[in-house]
């Protein structure tokens, strides 16, 4: 084996002042792609040479630039809102939103405006289908028009679905909530608090369903068991309002809501990786 061959202090000042052969030339660049503590020298002695001070207004007008680039690029925040906005993806953008205000503002202009005592039941019925609407809106080939672009990225897949799902939930939950503690109450029905987990709950099931059949889908299925299972009985039934407390009320209800979540919450991490693909349905 031969010893390792380092670059010598005379060389790498023959080779700063451009007076080393060729071949010592070519072997001292190749060495220092390498070789750190011989890349150090030869810079050392570059530095010290005729052509120091050029490379050193080199360097600093080049680090100036890369500064005055880099403060360009620093968002404003009216430009960092709108990226917001972007990630939260179509719903919040949309229609979707427009609903969910039209919505509220409607059960309390009923409950107050026309003495419509059923309002608050109403909407605690219908609260855990709303994030459904907005998940729908948000991701999938059907709803956004830079699916296919998001999904390449880094940052695409589940991590956007999650992001756009987390944004749906963040309007809705303040705004159905809020609406449900000033609607009158009426005796027998839950708490206006009382949508939270089902609400969570199909909102997971729906990320872990449209992992096998596309949000899209998923949500319109999930969505319309809610309405046969308890919108629709209420609904379509005068007096009907005491039957939300088997589905929201009470320890039991509850706690089967919050199992559910989980269950569904384990099932979207086993399904992660289905959201790195394009959709197929």
């Amino acid at each position: 084996m031969t010893a390792p061959w380092h670059v010598t202090e005379s060389l790498a000042a023959r080779y700063a002042a451009g007076a080393a052969a060729e071949p010592d030339a070519w072997s001292l660049e190749k060495h220092v792609e390498v070789c750190g503590g011989c890349a150090a020298r030869v810079s050392a002695a570059v530095r010290a040479g005729g052509s120091g001070p050029v490379l050193a207004d080199v360097r600093a007008a080049l680090l100036e630039t890369v500064r005055a680039e880099a403060r360009a690029r620093v968002p404003s925040p009216a430009s960092r809102w709108a990226r917001a906005l972007w990630a939260a993806g179509p719903a919040l953008r949309g229609a979707w939103l427009v609903a969910v205000l039209a919505a509220v503002g409607a059960a309390v202009a009923l409950a107050y405006g026309a003495g419509f005592q059923e309002a608050r039941p109403v909407l605690l019925a219908v609260a855990p289908m709303v994030p459904l609407g907005g998940v729908a809106v948000s991701y999938g080939r059907h709803a956004d028009p830079m699916y296919e672009i998001g999904v390449a990225t880094p940052s695409g897949g589940l991590r956007l679905l999650l992001t756009r799902a987390a944004a749906v939930l963040g309007v809705c939950v303040p705004l159905l909530t809020a609406a449900g503690a000033l609607l009158p109450p009426v005796s027998g029905v839950p708490g206006a608090a009382a949508w939270l987990l089902p609400g969570l709950a199909l909102t997971l099931a729906t990320l872990a369903l449209g992992s096998f059949v596309g949000c899209r889908a998923a949500a319109m299925t999930l969505a319309g068991g809610w309405l046969l299972a308890v919108a629709g009985p209420l609904l379509g039934r005068s007096g009907a309002t005491a039957e939300l407390a088997r589905y929201l009320s009470g320890p039991a209800a509850q706690g089967g809501w919050a199992a559910a979540a989980v269950v569904c919450a384990g099932l979207l991490v086993l399904r992660r990786r289905s959201f790195d693909h394009l959709e197929t349905l």
